[in-house]
């Protein structure tokens, strides 16, 4: 918080979004380009602008206002969403949290928000659209086989879905293709020395370069562990409540999954992984704390590799893949 700043709350929906200045002033825009020009005119090189991560409707105006070169945050939903609790307020309107977003803004250490590059957005674009085809793809050939095991299948249901599944698989392997030209572009040198990891392949390499973008955006491992939702999450209070502690799933969920995903290889083929998971086995935990632990391990290993420039060696020790 600054007292020289001039923050605007902003409440954004799909068609309108509601700003609330440091003087009290309330404005209301259109969620379009005539309406971002229109706020602009209120702005100078004091304001800082706050909104929430809610949905995408919050994107275009975000990234028009740092292209203006206006200081943005997006704060995360639920921090805003307890401090407004806290306030105890009995009015719930965009107006009112429009309002309550600009107190949270000075009363918060605010960080500024970066965006991605035009690059990195089409890479997540991408990823997201394979998501929904992979997706696609299961329930096509869960059908198929459906379909397939009935007494008398009909044929024509049978070729149809067969060619449904047909095309949406070349539609992933054409987004598989652009996805890695993309990668190759940028990080061919880091996507090399990934894959040199035993139990991260390809695929897995390219995921974690665009989910991190290029683990640009962290400075440490725990703070990677952390955006992935793998840290403890400890909840222990006197006498009456010591429950078990489980990871706090607060992250990147489509990280966390890739991250299970190669776990067992990794306990194959990656020799400190596979020591680390025998280890806490043997101590009597259950196999999936021990694989999450390994999820943390190659995640520390990478970033490990990322930072250092250096190829995977086993026999090497260092303090950045320490567990």
């Amino acid at each position: 918080m600054s007292k020289d700043k001039n923050y605007f709350g902003i409440d954004i929906s799909k068609d309108v979004f509601d700003v609330t200045n440091s003087e009290g002033h309330y404005y209301q825009f259109e969620n379009t380009l005539k309406g971002f020009k229109k706020f602009l005119k209120l702005l100078d090189n004091r304001s800082h602008c706050v909104m929430e991560a809610t949905g995408y409707y919050h994107y275009q105006l975000a990234y028009f206002l740092r292209d203006k070169v206006i200081n943005v945050s997006v704060e995360n939903p639920l921090s805003v969403k307890r401090f407004i609790q806290m306030k105890l307020s009995k009015i719930k309107t965009d107006k009112s949290d429009s309002k309550l977003i600009c107190e949270y803004a000075q009363q918060v250490d605010l960080k500024l928000w970066e965006g991605h590059s035009r690059h990195q957005i089409e890479c997540l674009q991408i990823t997201r659209l394979l998501s929904v085809y992979i997706k696609q793809s299961t329930m096509l050939k869960n059908k198929v086989h459906g379909e397939e095991v009935l007494g008398n299948p009909s044929l024509f249901v049978v070729r149809s879905l067969k060619r449904s599944l047909k095309s949406t698989q070349k539609e992933m392997a054409i987004l598989e293709e652009r996805l890695l030209k993309l990668v190759k572009q940028t990080h061919q040198d880091l996507l090399t020395r990934l894959e040199t990891i035993p139990g991260i392949g390809r695929k897995t390499a390219i995921m974690l370069i665009v989910l991190t973008d290029g683990f640009n955006r962290f400075t440490s491992a725990s703070e990677l562990c952390s955006y992935s939702g793998l840290t403890p999450l400890i909840r222990q209070s006197g006498s009456s409540l010591n429950a078990r502690a489980r990871i706090s799933k607060m992250g990147n969920k489509k990280l966390r999954n890739l991250l299970f995903m190669c776990s067992f290889n990794a306990c194959k083929y990656n020799k400190a992984c596979r020591e680390l998971y025998e280890r806490i086995v043997a101590k009597g935990k259950s196999k999936k704390l021990a694989l999450i632990a390994v999820c943390n391990k190659l995640l520390k290993q990478a970033f490990a590799i990322a930072k250092s420039g250096l190829i995977y060696d086993e026999t090497y020790r260092s303090t950045l893949v320490k567990n």
